[in-house]
């Protein structure tokens, strides 16, 4: 008999596409356990019965099952490989550069990435991808307001080049945002765009199955130009490049072959 949670995955799966069984079990379950306790739902069925006909309870659902952690220059040492090494590489290949952030969470990624570009051209010409399959984050990520935790790695003239203090946090500039398109997606079921020089995925692969990696490593390739880089988070390293059509280009930068 398929138990309670497993019944639970297969239905979120039919009526959604979200396949939770991608995801590492153990984390999963205990995440959305607590939530489902919190709602004051005895069992994961009776849980998901009631979140179907709730949206509010929908998307806490959503929002527990993402892990929406960010802060602008995550790993600063990291990013000043991307601005010093790998991106002058890419924008000498390609002056306008196809870039992609994605599992975006609140938005602190595809910023960084669009000031760290407004570095190397005008901002009018700078264009990011971000995506993530939380509608509720990603609603939050293009308001574009940030408390001081999340900023303490920006550097001090980018603050205040991008960034209007306020009593309560920081807001970030329009040219800013406008230089970002923020749109919803599923990496585990939806296809890719294609013909990218950058994508940045990084503290999100953690979470997911080894077999889920794989497929992702895959589809990440194939969305890369020969040339095109894929950059990922610090406990992310990839041990076999070689079988997704990749090369090690710095620590945590994969070159597609």
């Amino acid at each position: 008999m398929i138990d309670d949670y497993q019944q639970f995955i297969a239905k979120v799966k039919k009526k959604t596409g979200i396949d939770l069984s991608l995801y590492k079990e153990a984390q999963m379950k205990r995440r959305l356990e607590a939530l489902r306790t919190k709602k004051g739902y005895p069992d994961f069925m009776s849980f998901y019965q009631a979140m179907i006909y709730d949206n509010e309870m929908f998307n806490e659902f959503l929002d527990r099952m993402t892990i929406n952690v960010s802060e602008f220059f995550r790993n600063a040492k990291r990013w000043e490989v991307l601005e010093n090494v790998v991106l002058p590489q890419i924008i000498q290949e390609n002056p306008n550069p196809k870039v992609w952030s994605a599992a975006c969470s609140t938005g602190e990624e595809p910023f960084t990435l669009a000031m760290i570009l407004s570095k190397f051209m005008s901002l009018s010409k700078v264009s990011v991808l971000a995506t993530d399959i939380d509608r509720g984050i990603l609603e939050q990520a293009k308001a574009g307001f940030y408390t001081e935790r999340s900023l303490k790695e920006v550097p001090k003239e980018m603050l205040t080049t991008y960034f209007t203090k306020d009593s309560v946090g920081y807001k970030v500039d329009d040219l800013i945002k406008r230089a970002v398109r923020f749109k919803q997606q599923n990496l585990l079921a939806d296809r890719f765009e294609e013909s990218f020089d950058l994508i940045v995925c990084r503290n999100v692969m953690i979470y997911f199955t080894e077999e889920a990696k794989e497929e992702l490593y895959h589809k990440f390739s194939r969305a890369l130009r020969p040339g095109g880089v894929l950059f990922v988070g610090s406990t992310e390293q990839i041990f076999n490049p070689a079988a997704y059509q990749f090369k090690t280009e710095e620590t945590f930068f994969y070159k597609k072959i």
